[in-house]
């Protein structure tokens, strides 16, 4: 399975456990300070590489030492880097992440060069040669671009995926409508499901997702799991029941396990359980690339392990 993902690479700074922010100029001590390769492309390329994937990783970064930390940890783990373009003038996108004791992640976001990527940076040979193309976020570089990027795929026999980086509340139809003919997987999470139909119905929301040209939709529902959305119905796929120590990533995490299990002609709701098992996996840890797992470990943990009900 050789695959490029393409759009949204993040470098985070996860802090944990921070139940509130000192006062002026206060101190507190923690426990762990780390910093992840992260982003609906860039947290989804490392566990798509952990379960067996080729992985090329496709986006704009700066040109500056966190794009050099971002590059670095994405290669330690195996991933192609050659196609991540390099601002001079615009930051990497970097996020600093305050983890409270039960695994909630409040951000403090920089947007950076993420939002730059365009047509003209796309490796559009690259494309051609692989098997599937993930695009993580496609309102920031606007939904004609996706869509031209999206066809060529479709028309290269490339399986195609797209997972939503905007909040449901600044989501709209228009962002995402005119790509959706060529979405194979749509993987959104509930909140983004009911923002950008406007339904407050999530099937209903789907439904109208599907409607529009998406192949299927897998949404994702945290603690709940996931619901799989195609033509013959819907289905839910129970969450793993597990300690949980942070949720970065989890959703990206998600999207790597079920884009690998299409990729091995697994149905959606078989693939869709190995995703779950990935996300279980990174929440047990501290950051979008926890877990010394791969796709052995990750099936045995599904076999081994109570679904959450």
């Amino acid at each position: 399975m050789k695959v490029v993902t393409m759009g949204v690479h993040v470098l985070d700074v996860l802090v944990r456990p921070v139940e509130a922010i000192p006062e002026g100029q206060g101190a507190t001590l923690v426990d762990d300070i780390r910093m992840t390769a992260a982003g609906t492309a860039g947290g989804t390329a490392l566990t798509l590489a952990k379960l067996g994937a080729s992985v090329r990783s496709a986006g704009a970064i700066g040109a500056d030492p966190t794009g050099d930390m971002l590059v670095q940890l994405l290669a330690a783990a195996g991933i192609d880097t050659r196609y991540l373009v390099r601002r001079t003038d615009t930051p990497t996108s970097a996020s600093v992440l305050p983890i409270r004791p039960n695994g909630d992640r409040p951000s403090l976001h920089l947007l950076g060069a993420n939002i730059t990527y365009g047509p003209d940076d796309v490796p559009w040979d690259a494309i051609a040669e692989a098997t599937h193309l993930h695009l993580g976020g496609p309102e920031l570089i606007g939904v004609e671009a996706a869509a031209r990027i999206l066809s060529y795929a479709k028309e290269h026999g490339v399986v195609t995926s797209v997972d939503l980086l905007a909040p449901g509340a600044l989501g709209s139809f228009e962002q995402v409508a005119s790509a959706l003919p060529y979405v194979d997987h749509l993987l959104p999470n509930e909140d983004q499901v009911l923002g950008f139909t406007g339904e407050e119905d999530l099937v209903a929301g789907a439904n109208k997702l599907l409607a529009a040209g998406a192949g299927l939709v897998a949404v994702t529902r945290g603690g709940d799991g996931a619901l799989l959305v195609t033509e013959e119905g819907t289905q839910q796929v129970p969450a793993f029941e597990v300690d949980v120590v942070d949720t970065t990533g989890c959703g990206d995490a998600f999207s790597a396990g079920f884009v690998r299990g299409m990729g091995l002609g697994r149905t959606p709701y078989d693939s869709a359980v190995l995703g779950c098992a990935a996300a279980a996996l990174v929440a047990q840890g501290l950051g979008s690339d926890h877990g010394d797992f791969d796709l052995l470990a990750a099936d045995g943990f599904a076999a081994a392990h109570k679904p959450r009900l």
